[in-house]
């Protein structure tokens, strides 16, 4: 894969989901995995997409179907042919130069959350933005199984990435990859507020860009790191508790998977620097199975 994103497991048929979004055209994997080890059962399937897709859920009570960002909003995805149903074009095709869709959760209600990319911004470099640029573009949306769209953020960000919760979905987790950040918010499940934003982890002064996130059932925080190696883990209160090594520069994003949710499947990104070591495996799907650590399925989309 050119950066493989978006992983979701699926129990029924122990089955994992992704995509790559940078590839032309953009493609949607299917692979069968065994429930216990994690091993993968023949070759992918791949479906050719119509238009860049980061992100994707399953839709309750709809097999078959995803509820996914692509570059300009919210789609439905059919999974046996890869066709595109455009439900809500958020930024105009005017703008495709200036933002993008990137990340995306669903909370515990069933409601889709994606977060938008300053393009423009985003090409400083991480933690390189100038003053004088003044307030990044990006957004944060919030989009109900009622067909309402919700601005839940409204600009201030480079690169939306990593939402997830709390166990007790009191909490919700949201970072800038450029910016850096891993913020905090209040979160009310019953109405889909968010409040109290608070900075959580600073990685500013440090290396690796906090991408995709999943929270284990402790609470704990399991960011994969892109340009570092690394899926890093995070106390509920910020704490750095420890780090798992990949052979990949660019950890993208995560999933829990297998039987009793306990394997952390890792989807990465080729390292495309003109120096990249020879030897990095990145653009592949890995999987780490803690001893001490398990998940919880994805939330699916009520809609």
């Amino acid at each position: 894969m050119v950066l493989g994103e978006a992983p979701i497991y699926r129990a029924s048929d122990s089955t994992l989901h992704w995509v790559d979004c940078l590839s032309e055209p953009p493609e949607l994997y299917i692979l069968k995995v065994d429930p216990d080890t994690g091993d993968a059962i023949g070759e992918a399937r791949v479906l050719p997409l119509e238009d860049s897709v980061t992100v994707a859920f399953f839709r309750k009570d709809k097999p078959g179907s995803y509820i996914a960002a692509y570059y300009q909003g919210v789609c439905f995805l059919d999974e046996a042919t890869g066709k595109m149903e455009v439900v809500k074009e958020i930024i105009p095709t005017d703008q495709r130069d200036e933002l993008r869709f990137n990340d995306g959760g669903i909370d515990a209600k069933g409601r889709f959350w994606l977060a938008e990319i300053d393009k423009k911004a985003m090409a400083y470099g991480p933690n390189k933005l100038p003053e004088s640029y003044g307030t990044p573009r990006g957004r944060l949306w919030r989009y109900d199984p009622d067909g309402s769209l919700h601005l839940m953020i409204d600009g201030g960000i480079i690169c939306g990435n990593g939402l997830g919760w709390s166990p007790d979905n009191k909490t919700m987790y949201f970072h800038d990859s450029v910016a850096m950040m891993v913020w905090a918010f209040d979160f009310d499940l019953e109405t889909g507020n968010i409040s109290n934003r608070r900075l959580l982890i600073d990685r500013r002064t440090s290396y690796g860009e906090p991408d995709g996130m999943v929270v284990d059932t402790n609470g704990n925080l399991w960011i994969a790191m892109y340009d570092s190696n690394r899926v890093m883990v995070f106390s509920p209160e910020g704490r750095h508790l420890k780090d798992i090594i990949f052979s990949a520069r660019n950890p993208a994003c995560t999933t829990w998977g297998g039987r009793n949710f306990d394997i952390i499947y890792v989807a990465t990104g080729m390292d495309r620097r003109p120096n990249a070591k020879p030897d990095d495996e990145g653009g592949h799907m890995f999987r780490f199975k803690p001893t001490d650590a398990r998940g919880q399925p994805k939330y699916e989309f009520a809609g």
